[in-house]
């Protein structure tokens, strides 16, 4: 575990604090995405700057962060189940202070007040560096709710503040928050506000830092990458993604630069040309495609039809070699009929990508489709996306056994959790590869693959 507590940036509150709370220890549960899970690594430096410690156990700690999502329905289930089962702990221990921040509590603080009333904080996603500060009013005054803000302040970043990370060889960082896209089935833009840039400045000293710090990896974390800078203006001149690209990779130290996510209808020959042109940026490409079907990527707001993406995705693997693409698809969006769904089949078989998140619809309060009628049934819905399970693993175990006998450059991750002998790496086209032997974390080497299984590959160092 890595912490982090010389941020760039910090304002002189935290800079000045007295630690409070020296001694006392803190559990974090993460749901969700990428953005969440830096969120926590954030949290989980301010608690330490404050003098906490953490603990793996959540009846030992005497604060509970829970960070929430909200991207799919069955993440407020599986957040108000928890939230239930930490109503005993409260009981058993009265002192306990339960924290609860995120997508979830950005959009329903009311809601978890009144589900779940042994809660002492709520706060939203844009005030995730005030935690410690709403400890500290509860501790007064009891139980809060953090004021809601619009949008969020530039210098208040998750990667603006002291980390704790779970990875001492890999980091993420955040170079925009929010997002200005209007997918009907997407409530990222009302939980997390419109898109705000960091000036390529910050991002850079802070990729610097870590690689003094020792990480060898960075993921480039923004809900829209490659609308980055749109909303700055530097000397007349807006930032570019690629430009930020092409810099993070001269970064002494630094082996490897992945992003996540861009949009289809953005990504333009610049970043592919980046990529391939920098050595440190990973030939990985995560391009979500969400339906095949031009008249559900219309009502999905999505701005480009099937035959554009395969376009965008045909740009990028000419110009990148030997590119690893994965995807997002959602099965089910409403009025979605079974030519719709067999178009989307049509373009996975032609995308042919290594691996897919896949999901079926759920509609989240607020968003328009929510309101939309014509619901696909339920046992459609479970129908088809069984089909596109099957023909994506089918395409995946194909991608693998593809690479058989090929020379991999891969980054350990560490020892597998089923056999400590065996280390667990990732390629540079985010394919995990078991290799027999101890290995450091955070070292590169070369294996040749020798067995391709359907979500993963076996291979031996060179």
């Amino acid at each position: 575990m890595t912490t982090d507590v010389t941020p760039i940036g910090m304002p002189a509150v935290h800079e000045e604090r007295v630690p409070r709370r020296a001694g006392r220890s803190y559990f974090i549960r993460t749901f969700g995405c990428q953005m969440n899970e830096h969120d926590s690594e954030r949290i989980a430096g301010l608690l330490e700057a404050d003098g906490m410690v953490p603990t793996g156990d959540v009846r030992r700690a005497d604060v509970v962060i829970v960070n929430t999502c909200t991207i799919r329905e069955n993440a407020d289930q599986r957040l108000y189940g928890y939230l239930g089962s930490l109503k005993a702990e409260k009981q058993r221990n009265p002192g306990l202070r339960i924290v609860v921040g995120g997508c979830a509590a950005q959009k329903d603080k009311d809601a978890v007040r009144e589900r779940a009333g042994w809660v002492d904080v709520v706060f939203g996603t844009h005030n995730t560096h005030r935690v410690v500060d709403l400890l500290d009013r509860v501790d007064e005054w009891g139980p809060v709710t953090e004021i809601w803000e619009e949008s969020g302040n530039p210098d208040d970043a998750p990667s603006m503040l002291p980390s704790r990370r779970e990875s001492d060889h890999s980091a993420w960082v955040t170079i925009t928050t929010g997002c200005n896209n209007s997918c009907t089935f997407c409530i990222v833009p009302i939980v997390r506000g419109p898109e705000i840039s960091r000036r390529p400045g910050d991002v850079i000293s802070e990729i610097r830092r870590l690689a003094d710090d020792g990480v060898v990896e960075v993921t480039l974390l923004g809900q829209n990458v490659n609308s980055y800078g749109r909303d700055l203006d530097l000397n007349g001149r807006q930032p570019l993604f690629a430009d930020l690209l092409r810099r993070a990779g001269e970064i002494e130290g630094i082996g490897r630069i992945r992003y996540t996510s861009p949009h289809p209808k953005d990504i333009k020959e610049d970043v592919a040309l980046a990529m391939a042109e920098t050595a440190a940026v990973a030939a990985q490409l995560h391009l979500p495609l969400q339906s095949g079907s031009d008249r559900i990527l219309a009502a999905m707001h999505r701005g480009y039809t099937g035959t554009r993406f395969l376009e965008k995705l045909a740009m990028a693997r000419d110009i990148v070699p030997d590119l690893s693409v994965s995807t997002d698809i959602i099965v089910g969006f409403p009025g979605e009929t079974e030519a719709d769904f067999e178009r989307t089949l049509e373009v996975v078989r032609e995308a042919r990508f290594d691996s897919a998140y896949m999901f079926q619809f759920s509609p989240r309060p607020g968003t328009p489709a929510a309101e939309m009628g014509d619901a696909v049934p339920a046992d459609a819905i479970q129908e088809r996306f069984d089909r596109l399970v099957t023909l994506q693993n089918a395409i995946t175990h194909e991608r693998n056994r593809e690479r058989v006998g090929r020379i991999e450059t891969v980054l350990v991750e560490g020892p597998s959790k089923r056999n400590p002998l065996v280390a667990t790496t990732r390629t540079e086209g985010n394919r995990i590869v078991h290799v027999d032997g101890v290995f450091e974390p955070g070292r590169f080497f070369d294996v040749r693959i020798t067995r391709a299984a359907p979500h993963y590959l076996e291979g031996v160092q060179v």
